[in-house]
């Protein structure tokens, strides 16, 4: 259980803070169920609300500075997530984003640029599914990373092309 002030990763809302414990008072809700109040970082005027009790994955701690860095770090080393079948590609980008694993949007994002780089060199534009869900990927990783180390989101995509240089 999460207490008020922690900071969360929500599926499809990035990094999020708790920002109160609370019963919601709708004619659907259930009185006696609790809810996470969550304010996204990045859409400080938007409310989210999750069941504390749920099993769900969307909702996780955020990564500590240290194991941001390991996953940084680790970046060179990650198998692209390739994917050959069409029908079934933007189904594990949907799975991968919703999964808020590092790995798994580091996996996604090697497998777009792959993707984007070859259909390019075949004078073939990138797909709108890819450029879509490449954006998505990057944000979701690079916001959280970006907060976990203490450093804005649009310097990340430098520093990790510096670790990867070094390697």
């Amino acid at each position: 259980m999460y207490s008020v002030g922690d900071y969360v990763v929500k599926a499809n809302n990035g990094v999020c803070r708790v920002e109160d414990i609370v019963h919601l008072d709708m004619s659907n809700a259930k009185k006696d169920r609790l809810y996470y109040l969550l304010i996204p970082q990045a859409d400080q005027g938007a409310k989210l609300y999750v069941p504390v009790d749920t099993n769900s994955t969307s909702i996780r701690g955020v990564l500590s500075e240290e194991k941001a860095w390991q996953v940084i770090e680790k970046i060179p080393d990650i198998d692209e997530a390739w994917i050959a079948n069409d029908k079934l590609r933007e189904q594990e980008y949907k799975e991968a984003l919703k999964s808020c694993d590092p790995e798994l949007l580091v996996g996604i994002i090697k497998n777009i640029y792959l993707r984007k780089k070859k259909r390019l060199s075949e004078g073939k534009k990138s797909t709108s599914v890819d450029d879509r869900y490449f954006k998505m990927a990057e944000e979701a990783l690079y916001s959280e990373l970006a907060f976990a180390i203490g450093r804005a989101p649009e310097e990340i995509n430098v520093i990790i092309q510096d670790r990867i240089n070094k390697k």
